[in-house]
């Protein structure tokens, strides 16, 4: 079975009226505006898992700029991993510059269930992952509850999409070795820096750090998977698909063509076992 590490769900409600979640939010104006996007609810979510062979979920919200769509979106997360117990698990969201209530938000989640942070989406956002000083609370705040923070990564090159955003390899390697203790996950194989692995200084830099695969298909062929687990290790891998952008039996099948060469193993640890352990 397969544990799938990076999905979106989203509140029914934001379908109805997603121009004006738009004009709320912008987070959500950049990746949804200029025409109809995927969104999907629980029950789809599930049903899809269902017929894919994933056993369970980490559901996140989005790097939500505004706190009233940030804590519907929250609620629904938690709401539905009471529904679905042990198939669908809840991160939360919230901008760092919340200050302390961006912190009470997270303490809220966590007391209902949630296990992480994220999805950050920093350019959105405006936050400089470098530098802003209203990381240091959120962060010390995740060490401390153990939870894993998940971060959107950016490629510096290659073909633009809605969110793709500038969070580059340089950013998060300055991000990851600003909060050296905490457990980080880059997304997107954080925009290509795992393959600066291959560099010493680089591979000890990210000892707490995972990167997930989601939306594979549509950034790069099957090959990113050995080569990622040659630069890397294939410890610091989590199979994602990016529900509902991509469904997890395309993702799935294209990470299991990547690997077939190596020790079976190695597919299992990223389809399952790397995020069971974490």
């Amino acid at each position: 079975m397969t544990i799938d590490f990076h999905t979106h769900i989203l509140p029914p409600t934001f379908r109805k009226r997603p121009d004006a979640i738009m004009a709320q939010d912008a987070t959500f104006r950049a990746l949804f505006n200029g025409g109809p996007k995927a969104m999907a609810t629980v029950e789809e979510l599930v049903e899809a898992m269902d017929a894919d062979g994933v056993e369970a979920s980490v559901v996140l919200g989005y790097g939500w700029c505004d706190r009233t769509v940030a804590q519907e979106s929250n609620d629904y997360l938690l709401e539905s991993a009471e529904r679905y117990p042990g198939r669908v698990l809840p991160f939360c969201s919230v901008h760092p510059d919340w200050g302390d209530d961006g912190l009470a938000e997270v303490e809220r989640c966590v007391r209902q269930g949630a296990l992480g942070i994220g999805e950050l989406h920093p350019t959105s956002q405006g936050v400089d992952l470098a530098k802003a000083p209203s990381l240091d609370p959120l962060m010390a705040l995740a060490k401390d509850e153990g939870l894993p923070v998940l971060v959107h990564g950016s490629e510096p090159v290659g073909h633009d999409y809605p969110g793709k955003g500038m969070t580059t390899p340089a950013t998060l390697l300055a991000f990851i070795t600003r909060f050296p203790q905490n457990t980080i996950i880059c997304a997107h194989w954080g925009g290509g820096l795992p393959f600066y692995g291959l560099m010493p200084e680089v591979k000890e830099a990210l000892a707490n750090t995972y990167f997930d695969s989601a939306a594979t298909p549509f950034l790069y062929d099957e090959a990113v998977f050995p080569i990622a687990v040659q630069a890397l290790g294939v410890e610091h891998l989590l199979f994602g698909s990016d529900y509902p952008l991509v469904g997890a039996g395309r993702a799935i099948q294209q990470a299991k063509a990547g690997l077939k060469d190596l020790d079976p193993a190695m597919t299992q640890a990223l389809l399952h076992d790397n995020a069971a352990r974490l």
